[in-house]
């Protein structure tokens, strides 16, 4: 028990917690906590602790903090004091939170709004990022660790080294593809990223799994680089499904991306986190169409057993002896000029063999037939069907396909043209109500055109 009376209790703002609680225990470090540790935040009615980010109840700020002097007095003479939340709400609230890696911690007069930071006079975003706190060594000094980044990826090595250099000297520009590091197991990939792990501030580095990143909470894109850890089997349906959900992650736009995380109202952050994936698997594991340009494919033919155990204790004392320094510093100066984070990366041989491997039988199927047919401006299924394979042909008329059929032509760089002068937008040839699918790159005036001209008989 002890010694702390009720007005004791509530003159350091605790008369909410049971008389029967040993306040000494509690109190005991209560100087680590500040109130310039907290902000309110409106929207929630909260407090945001500036540390971490965490929202706090209201009632755990005034059970650590003391209240607060307003300067003016009652009658008979006593200061009115303000709890702590109270006092924030009214002289240190932010209207909004967000993530926008090189940006202050309190962002002034400004707000997000329709996909961008926006001036607002007399408004604060509170920001969330974290800037890394990791010192520079020497750049050149960091020679093991680009040896086994060229050990590993002797024929893309430069590109990843200028995809790290870029997340960690420009943090808050988006890189407008993804990278991909595939190969065996136990040939050091995550050991590659460990550094740049270091350099961009590990809480700035997130983990997710495919199920993870297809799930509803995605706080995990408040990252300067997102790793997705190995990429498995998924089936045809997963792969693609995952594939498209991606989009948004590893391209912009959209610049603004909505988070949503438990127990936390939504908010939106700037879409600047770089995507790594990593995979075992050349085939049945990532998902890309031919007309893919938002992944860069590295690939290792190295395995296991071409690194001794003593390889990885010597690099990873390395690492721990300074290495981890030298590598940011590196990272840091790295010069690039001639890096440009929104061009389309280059399609390496390893991206096309995962182009042929997602390829489903019968996209092989329909592009055969495509090319009997001289890969024609507009075409109709009925036209596949007069120069298919019969095994092909009985694909197309099984009515539980139908669903599948718009995505076969798709990948096939076909897409279906709706009539503008039919309610239903299905086309009428030889007597019958048909769709009819146009060449993908085509505007969609030349889409309409090209129907058109097949209906009438000018493309047959």
């Amino acid at each position: 028990m002890n010694n702390y009376s009720a007005k004791h209790r509530q003159g350091i703002g605790l008369e909410s917690i049971p008389e029967d609680l040993d306040l000494d225990e509690l109190l005991n470090g209560q100087d680590q906590v500040q109130l310039d540790d907290f902000h309110s935040y409106a929207p929630d009615n909260k407090c945001i602790y500036r540390p971490d980010g965490a929202l706090w109840p209201n009632s755990a700020v005034d059970a650590r903090l003391p209240k607060i002097g307003t300067g003016t007095f009652s009658e008979d003479g006593k200061e009115i004091m303000l709890k702590a939340s109270l006092w924030l709400a009214q002289n240190r609230s932010v209207e909004q939170m967000t993530w926008i890696p090189g940006e202050a911690q309190l962002i002034k007069n400004k707000l997000v709004l329709n996909g961008a930071v926006a001036e607002y006079k007399g408004n604060t975003i509170f920001n969330l990022y974290r800037p890394p706190t990791i010192g520079y060594g020497d750049p050149a000094q960091a020679r093991p660790w680009i040896d086994h980044v060229r050990n590993v990826y002797p024929e893309n090595w430069a590109h990843l080294l200028d995809w790290f250099a870029h997340r960690v000297q420009r943090p808050g520009e988006k890189i407008n593809h993804a990278l991909i590091m595939g190969g065996s197991q136990g040939i050091g990939k995550d050991t590659i990223l460990e550094p740049l792990s270091r350099a961009v501030g590990v809480w700035n580095f997130n983990d997710v799994t495919p199920a993870q990143l297809m799930g509803r909470f995605n706080g995990f894109l408040k990252s300067v680089v997102l790793r997705v850890s190995e990429a498995r089997d998924m089936g045809n349906l997963d792969r693609y499904g995952f594939y498209e959900h991606l989009k948004i992650y590893t391209a912009s736009p959209p610049e603004v991306l909505a988070v949503d995380e438990k127990h936390r109202r939504e908010y939106g952050i700037m879409n600047v986190c770089g995507v790594v994936i990593t995979t075992n698997h050349k085939t049945g594991g990532v998902y890309l169409p031919a007309d893919d340009r938002r992944h860069f494919v590295a690939w290792s033919e190295k395995c296991k057993n071409d690194f001794s155990e003593h390889y990885w204790q010597e690099l990873w004392a390395w690492y721990e002896q300074g290495g981890f320094e030298h590598v940011a510093a590196f990272l840091k100066s790295r010069d690039l000029s001639a890096f440009d984070p929104k061009a389309p990366p280059e399609k390496t041989p390893a991206f096309w063999e995962i182009v042929d491997a997602s390829r489903a039988p019968e996209d092989t199927e329909l592009a055969d037939a495509l090319y009997k047919l001289s890969e024609p401006a507009a075409v109709t299924a009925e036209m596949i069907k007069s120069v298919a394979d019969y095994d092909f042909v009985q694909y197309l008329s099984d009515r539980r396909n139908n669903r599948k059929i718009p995505h076969r032509f798709e990948e096939a760089g076909y897409v279906a043209v709706r009539n503008p002068g039919a309610k239903d937008g299905r086309w009428v040839m030889d007597g019958s109500k048909i769709t009819i699918y146009a060449l993908k790159q085509y505007a969609e005036r030349e889409r309409i055109d090209a129907a058109t001209k097949l209906v009438s008989g000018d493309l047959l």
